[in-house]
């Protein structure tokens, strides 16, 4: 079971009733934020979620509107005693950037460690999850990313009893591990089915329509898409900014067909999102507008 809460929703800036884009993910006691512009403590605050066991940051892009409120989080999660390091994941100059904002914050009870993107593709790997990172299209470098929490196969009770497995070497076999005892070597492919769908969920803003978003939104349970503008009279400038409509959301939803797709990032000038949706809809009739503080659980499917 994964939780995850949109906790902003507005692009540029922020307003009374919308927070900056950024997006809180819980785990198996693992919390994953991607993107922390201005007001996120805020919105988080009202959740009633804690900074403090964040274990990744991820930032797309390094505009105001997406890393903003990073000097105060790290204050925070200082304030709360956090000894754990942290480790942030953003494109090439995250460093540089971070150590920049931290003139504000520069003594902290805990370690931060950078991972910077360089590749079109990369993938970083967790014990039970993997944060995949794809180059979008913004008018700087860019990334989407997509969450991954895999499942293995089912356990095969009748092929430990037809191989003569010790019971006692089941549940290590079922978490991977290898066994030697006796004398033989008990392998988890012996006795595990094919691998069973997990759980992904794709988070991209900032961007025009792109074939990386359509390969990495691919069948996800969630996809979370940049809609900056619902008129149809924005096209144009959604094309100079390199920013992306919402109709090219739908779009790319309904050839990558997730199970859901909500729409954030909006523009300050587009107060009531909704109004914009029907045609969304007829293109992907799970889209949804979300709005601050959308949350969901998702978990794994039965089989």
């Amino acid at each position: 079971m994964i939780d995850v809460c949109l906790l902003g929703t507005g692009g540029m800036m922020p307003l009374p009733y919308r927070y900056l884009t950024s997006l809180m993910a819980r785990y198996n006691g693992k919390s994953i934020l991607i993107d922390c512009g201005e007001g996120t403590q805020v919105a988080m605050k009202k959740k009633g979620w804690s900074p403090k066991p964040i274990d990744v940051m991820c930032f797309t892009h390094y505009h105001a509107d997406h890393i903003s409120g990073l000097p105060g989080m790290l204050l925070t999660m200082g304030n709360a005693e956090r000894t754990e390091p942290l480790l942030m994941i953003g494109p090439k100059g995250l460093t540089r950037v971070v150590k920049a904002l931290r003139v504000v914050a520069p003594e902290l009870p805990f370690e931060i460690r950078f991972r910077e993107l360089t590749e079109p593709e990369e993938t970083v790997e967790f014990e039970d999850f993997c944060i995949e990172a794809f180059r979008v299209n913004h008018n700087v470098t860019c990334y989407g990313y997509s969450i991954r929490i895999p499942r293995a196969g089912r356990f095969q009770m009748e092929k430990a009893k037809e191989l003569d497995i010790p019971v006692r070497y089941w549940s290590l076999l079922q978490k991977g591990e290898t066994v030697e005892a006796g004398g033989k070597t008990y392998e988890p492919a012996q006795v595990m089915g094919p691998p069973r769908k997990g759980i992904k969920v794709t988070y991209t803003t900032d961007t025009r329509p792109t074939e990386s978003i359509e390969k990495h939104a691919a069948g996800a349970d969630l996809f979370i898409c940049e809609g900056m503008y619902g008129e149809e009279d924005k096209l144009q400038k959604a094309r100079e900014h390199k920013h992306m409509m919402f109709t090219e959301a739908a779009a790319i939803a309904r050839s990558a067909r997730p199970e859901r797709l909500w729409l954030t990032h909006y523009s300050p000038a587009m107060p009531k999102p909704e109004e914009y949706m029907e045609p969304v809809r007829k293109i992907f009739p799970g889209a949804v507008a979300a709005r601050d503080g959308q949350s969901i659980e998702i978990g794994f499917k039965e089989e």
